[in-house]
Formats: C-alpha cells, structure tokens, sequence
C-alpha cells in the first residue's frame, strides 16, 4: 500500500471499527493521522492510547483542518493521513469539500454502504427509481420541488433541524394532492436499528433519533378512492375553498391544479347565483367546478375537458366533494360547447391553444340569443402575458368593445410553510385573471 495516495477517505458503518473489511481496517490501524467527527475518532479509541504515536484532529472548522494537513503534507510527505466519515463519502459527504481542496491523485476513496442503501434494503424496496436528497445542512428546496412534482419515492438525509417531524409538517402545510408513505429508519446498522412507517400526523409530532433516513413512498390514486383528506374528515371540509390535498390529480402532473386560494378570487370574479348556467371549459381535476357546487347547488354545471384521464377525475372527485350535479363533457371548446344550453357565467383555465377562438364563439352566442342572459360574465385565468395579451387585443377589438367591458386582477399569493422552528413563506406562480362582462 505504500505507492497508494497518501489521504485516505474512509467511510465507516454504525459498528465502527467491525463494520470495514480486514484491508481497509488495516489500513485505518496503519495511519500517522486519524481525521474525523467526535463520533468517528472514538470507533478507534484503541488507536490513539498511549503509547501510540498516532495523532487524532477532531473536525471542526474544514478550512482549517485541510490547512493543517496540507502544512503536515509538506511537513511529512509520507505521513499518511486517514479522514474518517460516515457511509459513502461520494454521497452528500465530506469527499466534495476534499475534492475541491486536495488534487484527486491524492486522495483515495474506501466508501462504506450508505444509510439510504441500508434503508432501502431493509424496506426490500428496489431504489433505481428513487430521488435521493439531502436537507442535512442544506435548503429543503429540492425537496419542495420533489414532492410538487410527485416523484414516486424520496429517500432523504435528516439533520437537527429537518427532522422526520419537520418534514412530515412541511409535507402537511404544502397541502398538496399528493400523498406519501413514509418510513423513518434510525440508526440503521447499529443494534438500536428501528425502522417503522407513520402517518404525516404521527411523524409530526414525533420525536426521533439524531441518525435517521427518511423514505417517502407515493400512494397510487387507485388507492385513495374513499380519501377526502388525510388531516381533515369529509364532514368538517369548508363549504368553499376546500384544502388543494382533497382532490385527486393528474397521476404525471399533481400539482396541475387551481389552487385553492386562486379558486376563491375567481369565484368572486365570476359572482355566481343559483339557477345560472354555468360552464367552467379547461376543467382540469374539477376543482372549481366542485366548488361552484357546493356555492350554488341549484346551478346548472357544465366541466368541459378535453382529455380522458381528466374528465375521469372530475367524475371521482365531483362523487366525492361535489353538492351538486355536474355535467361532464369530454371534447376540446369551442366544438365541445355546441348544443350546450347558453350560460349566465363562463370560466377559461385551459383552453388548449384555442383561446381566441372559444372568445369568439362565445361572443358571437351571446349577440345571436334571442333572449340573451345579461349579464353574460367570462372569467379567464391566465398564467403567461403571452395570452394575456392576445385576450386583451381581443377585448379591444372596435366590435368587441362596444359589447363588452373588461378588467384586470394580478394575483401574487404566497404560502407559510415551516422549515424546522422557523416559518418561510413560498410563493405560488402568479395568475393573471380577465373578467369580461357584457356592457
């Protein structure tokens, strides 16, 4: 070994000492120099009793230490010095910051199997498919990003402050359709090891050990069939602004959803009455279609969506929260709206391109009623100035503004979400809404 590169990073397991090969650990035995963490140096207490010569440099500030055993390299180039870290220092370890600070032909790596490899195996879960984070020390923002996008399994890296109950609060406060099983897996490879799974509310309130894994796994949608929201039973749900977590979503697109607090302003835009007809084109998921039926029970309702998988999702979730019947039309606006009785209000969230279109044929509707509805209101959301523009150029249009009038609403909301003890607000993406009225 001694034509080997002369730092030694070496990953070690909750047993110390026992848990490396008879190689490594002699390599280990063989050093001038022993770096690491309190609990890393103590694995091999018996190294450093006199009267051995072996030193040990507790790791404290990096820069300092690296300084000190590049000034020892110098010093002593055949010193061999041995860093001492936790499981696969390649992964969310120390060997970044010694790759950034020491050539890489002088340093070599002995990784041990990692606590999220250890995790998974102990759940006999295949992890090819896994996003794998760290909050430990780091921004939970990959995280946030992870769960909106509904990744199917996140095995994640803890710390003090992003405990298993802080996430399990952070996932409760994102009120996301999505949701997750989740398996707290403390010090994996000691005898102590304890691994269990808990529900967000038992997690959150839940104290646990310093080294633990967190393993989220997503629920399929064909398992929530009877879910109304994991936090909060059907009979207590609000009348309107219903939790975002209760409607089932697209299964590739889980965060495709009006939000919840965007859906009150619209329903203050749209200002609907009961008895009106009321058609809400680009339904997605239904939710403001459901919202309008618990608002106004005795509307006629009509959710047009253009694709299958989300005209079905309204179906289970107008069966679920809905007060009211709604009429489910499957077809692209505007050929989808023809023979559909005239509406009082009309809501856009999607239109599939086909915006300026679906404007004129609405206009043109209302013009060629013989007992037109007045007065006709058309609430569209917005989310690019892109489209904005083209309805406003629609709405200026000489022929167009004589009939209608129109105004504008900016919505910027932003969300609390909680990041250990301290609470940080996230924005969601601004909207843009056009209501338009008949003058």
């Amino acid at each position: 070994m001694t034509d080997l590169p002369l730092i030694h990073v070496v990953g070690i397991g909750m047993t110390g000492a026992d848990s490396l090969s008879p190689a490594v650990r002699a390599l280990v035995e063989s050093a001038a120099i022993l770096v690491g963490g309190q609990r890393h140096l103590e694995a091999f207490d018996y190294l450093l009793k006199p009267p051995s010569s072996v030193e040990s440099w507790p790791l404290g500030d990096f820069s300092q230490t690296f300084e000190k055993m590049r000034s020892r390299h110098q010093s002593h180039p055949s010193a061999r010095i041995v860093v001492l870290t936790s499981g696969d220092p390649l992964f969310f370890g120390l060997g970044r910051l010694l790759l950034a600070n020491f050539p890489p032909d002088r340093l070599t790596f002995h990784p041990h199997i990692s606590a999220i490899q250890l995790a998974f195996s102990r759940l006999k879960l295949p992890w090819q498919d896994a996003t794998l984070l760290s909050v430990h020390g780091r921004s939970e923002a990959l995280l946030l990003k992870a769960i909106k996008r509904g990744d199917t399994k996140i095995a994640l890296l803890t710390d003090s402050v992003m405990t298993p109950g802080a996430i399990a609060r952070l996932i409760i406060r994102l009120d996301v359709p999505i949701h997750y099983q989740m398996w707290v897996c403390e010090n994996l490879g000691d005898p102590a090891e304890h691994i269990a799974q808990y529900s967000l509310d038992e997690a959150r309130a839940k104290t646990f050990a310093p080294l633990n894994v967190v393993v989220l796994r997503r629920q399929p949608n064909n398992q929530l069939t009877e879910y109304t929201t994991p936090h909060q039973p059907s009979e207590n749900l609000p009348l309107i602004g219903l939790p975002d977590s209760v409607f089932q979503g697209f299964p590739d697109r889980p965060m495709l959803i009006t939000k919840k607090e965007i859906r009150l302003l619209i329903l203050g835009e749209l200002a609907p009455l009961n008895d009106q007809v009321i058609w809400d084109i680009g339904a997605g998921t239904g939710s403001l279609s459901i919202e309008l039926s618990r608002l106004c029970p005795t509307a006629r309702l009509y959710a047009i969506e253009k694709t299958a998988i989300g005209a079905a999702l309204i179906e289970k979730n107008a069966q679920r929260l809905a007060l009211a019947h709604i009429e489910v039309i499957h077809g692209s606006a505007p050929a989808a709206l023809k023979g559909l009785p005239q509406p009082h209000r009309v809501f856009i969230g999607g239109s599939g391109g086909e915006l300026l279109p679906v404007l004129t044929w609405l206009s043109s509707l209302h013009q060629a009623a013989l007992q037109p509805c007045h007065p006709m209101r058309i609430v569209i959301a917005l989310a690019t100035v892109e489209h904005l523009s083209q309805a406003i150029a629609w709405a200026t249009q000489s022929e167009i503004a004589v009939r209608w009038t129109y105004h504008l609403t900016q919505i910027n909301v932003a969300r609390s979400i909680p990041v250990g003890s301290l609470t940080r607000l996230s924005p969601l993406n601004p909207v843009t809404l056009i209501t338009l009225q008949t003058a």
